[in-house]
């Protein structure tokens, strides 16, 4: 195959396909055993320093912050995240010392509610480096590449472009039509964390709205850890088999965690706490208030419940749920007025 031009990024957690496929085979069970523990516990077992992670969700939507803090709880160090749109999950991770490497679709921004003071101070300072650059719907083929058994997946995009040369993507002369193609790498992170609406003790898992590529990163994960609102029976699963987007054999661990996606969004269930993001935007700007974050949030828990009780608990999130129903007026300094 003829290679006309190669992205300068770096290759991050590749390999041939055959080799994941034993390293599933070998690693992962394929018989529908119980998989409960406590986050703090599958934190332990399946993370490690210096590892590839990704984080199901889309930006703050239906984002495991509680399997974030609780990363931040244990001192995870050196990690590389895959920034596919990644807002106040790859911010406070890159505050806090976690993450010093970044695969970057969209990054170091809140969306409407402004940039992201902590991560763009530690890339303008050189604490943690972009390695690579991706489009978003290239991000999310990565993964749907190591989904489907491949070592690349060719697609018409990012060619001509600077963020073709700053990704770790190759193009080449497409043997049919002899026109240029871009072949987007395969993507296998060590571990990743999805939150899912329900799920039963075994990993059967059931999203509520849009899917984005959960599915794909699932099969694509080498370690997936659930954390879920709620567990259900096998029998509810079984009830609605055509719901279930993640099977029991790609799940490692099953952990019950309410509201783990605040301050984020849980579709259906409950709004993003847009008081909470406002505070840590605020703060976020010096590292003295990052750290006046964590030792109030982060550091001073136990576990995602006591954090729930600490930001409003039931009171909180009540509000939220109504704010999520249409049933109460918005007034994030962003609203639209009148």
């Amino acid at each position: 195959m003829n290679v006309l031009e190669e992205g300068r990024g770096e290759l991050l957690a590749w390999m041939d396909p055959d080799d994941a496929r034993d390293w599933m085979a070998t690693r992962k069970s394929r018989y529908p055993i119980e998989k409960l523990m406590p986050l703090r516990e599958a934190v332990s077992k399946f993370t490690f320093d210096g590892g590839y992670l990704a984080m199901g969700g889309f930006g703050h939507v239906r984002v495991s912050i509680a399997g974030i803090y609780e990363m931040i709880r244990q001192g995870r160090k050196n990690l590389a995240i895959a920034g596919k749109t990644a807002v106040h999950d790859v911010d406070v991770l890159i505050a806090s010392g976690v993450v010093d490497r970044v695969e970057c679709a969209y990054s170091f921004g809140h969306e409407l509610r402004g940039l992201s003071p902590a991560g763009r101070r530690a890339v303008e300072t050189g604490k943690v480096k972009v390695l690579a650059e991706l489009s978003n719907a290239a991000f999310q083929w990565r993964f749907k590449a190591a989904s489907m058994g491949l070592p690349w997946l060719p697609a018409r995009v990012m060619m001509g472009t600077d963020t073709f040369r700053h990704s770790s993507s190759k193009t080449v002369e497409d043997p049919y039509t002899g026109k240029p193609i871009c072949l987007i790498p395969a993507c296998y992170p060590d571990f990743a964390f999805i939150h899912v609406h329900r799920c039963d003790k075994y990993g059967n898992a059931q999203i509520d709205g849009t899917v984005i590529e959960d599915r794909e990163l699932a099969m694509a994960a080498k370690r997936l850890i659930l954390t879920t609102e709620e567990i259900v029976s096998e029998d509810e699963i079984r009830d609605a088999p055509d719901r279930t987007v993640i099977p029991f054999f790609m799940v490692d661990a099953v952990c019950e965690v309410p509201y783990g996606c605040h301050p984020g969004n849980m579709p259906l269930l409950y709004y993003s706490d847009e008081e909470h993001m406002a505070e840590w935007l605020s703060l976020s700007r010096s590292e003295d208030g990052v750290k006046k974050y964590l030792d109030k949030y982060v550091f001073p828990v136990s576990d995602f419940a006591e954090y729930v009780a600490l930001v409003g608990g039931e009171k909180r999130m009540d509000y939220l749920r109504r704010l999520e129903r249409l049933e109460e007026p918005l007034t994030a300094p962003w609203a639209r007025k009148g």
